[in-house]
């Protein structure tokens, strides 16, 4: 059987285009590369040997495409990009940069009364939206490391909060006394309520520049934590639904617990975010800081401590109202500091 004409034509075409993807992917391979160099650089990161090194590009792959095609779906009310965890197993990054922990079961020092008292508050006095970065209570975005300490970095962006609302005075104060001090799991985990119940045993905290964060467990250095900043008497836990936690955010900055172990939530970089992630098991400690609404969606205003580079300047607008006890779980494990 003869070759004819056609015959060939159709072979030349497919020819080119295996070739075409051949090239395309070798291209895009390349492009990959490239970008995961830059993104070393970016970060200051470097690898033991070349094994790491392509293990880490895999994932560093795998990101970039998950990312790019979220992002090109152009149905979503928020986007994602490339940031510094770009390179770690979900493993890694929920071991490294979550860390909230409460006990299995939670004990409470708190009577029925003084949780009823959220039932009784006057809804009239929550205005329709609030930031209390506007009011100065708010302190700039910071980062925990490496260390799965985000409870500690929740409890005390709360102490602030009710501190500044108090005194008038906004002061950093210090994530590392709460780490070293609290009788909790320290860089592995712990929960808020425990935060709370040392600063009041100890009766305040220090600040920031007399005991400053290293991104480990360093022992109680009960010298540093001598001279207090801020003081707190109490704290309240609020009723697992996103109508308490409206109550108290009117008041002051609020500590929440969510889960955060999710590929869209680790790469948020803008909008309202509204999910997939699931309501249990809460694994990430941070402060919701107001509420509002854009386009009609309202939004809970959340602080992490991812640092500045992570979503908006370290913030992230998450949906509310969905019911329940909220998206990620929200309003399931609410506290917040009394002054």
């Amino acid at each position: 059987m003869g070759f004819t004409i056609e015959k060939i034509l159709i072979v030349l075409i497919v020819l080119m285009s295996w070739a075409s993807l051949v090239t395309s992917r070798t291209l895009h391979e390349a492009s990959i590369a490239e970008k995961h160099e830059q993104w070393m650089t970016e970060n200051a990161r470097n690898y033991k040997d070349e094994t790491e090194r392509e293990m880490r590009l895999h994932i560093f792959k795998q990101t970039v495409e998950f990312i790019e095609k979220f992002n090109s779906e152009g149905n979503r009310t928020y986007n994602l990009s490339i940031n510094e965890f770009a390179d770690l197993t979900d493993e890694e990054f929920q071991a490294s940069y979550t860390g909230y922990n409460m006990p299995g079961k939670k004990i409470s020092t708190q009577s029925q009364a003084e949780t009823n008292w959220f039932k009784h508050l006057n809804m009239t006095v929550a205005p329709g939206q609030l930031d209390w970065r506007t009011k100065g209570a708010v302190t700039p975005v910071k980062h925990q490391g490496r260390c799965g300490c985000c409870w500690a970095f929740s409890a005390v962006a709360a102490v602030e909060g009710i501190t500044k609302i108090k005194t008038g005075k906004l002061v950093s104060l210090s994530e590392q006394q709460v780490l070293d001090c609290t009788k909790s799991h320290g860089c592995k985990g712990g929960w808020m309520d425990d935060a709370f119940s040392y600063i009041i045993r100890s009766k305040g905290l220090a600040t920031e520049n007399i005991y400053p964060y290293e991104q480990r467990e360093e022992g109680c250095n009960r010298k540093r934590g001598v001279k207090k900043a801020a003081r707190i008497r109490s704290y309240k836990d609020i009723p697992a639904n996103e109508e308490a936690l409206l109550k108290a955010v009117a008041m002051q900055p609020v500590s929440v617990a969510i889960h955060a172990n999710e590929t869209s939530f680790k790469y948020y970089k803008g909008g309202v975010f509204n999910g997939p992630c699931k309501t249990a098991p809460l694994d990430h400690a941070v402060t919701v800081v107001g509420y509002g609404a854009t386009d009609g969606m309202k939004y809970w205003l959340v602080k992490n401590s991812w640092g500045k580079n992570w979503g908006e300047g370290g913030y992230i607008r998450m949906h509310r109202g969905v019911g329940g006890t909220g998206l990620c779980g929200i309003a399931s494990s609410a506290s917040f500091p009394i002054a």
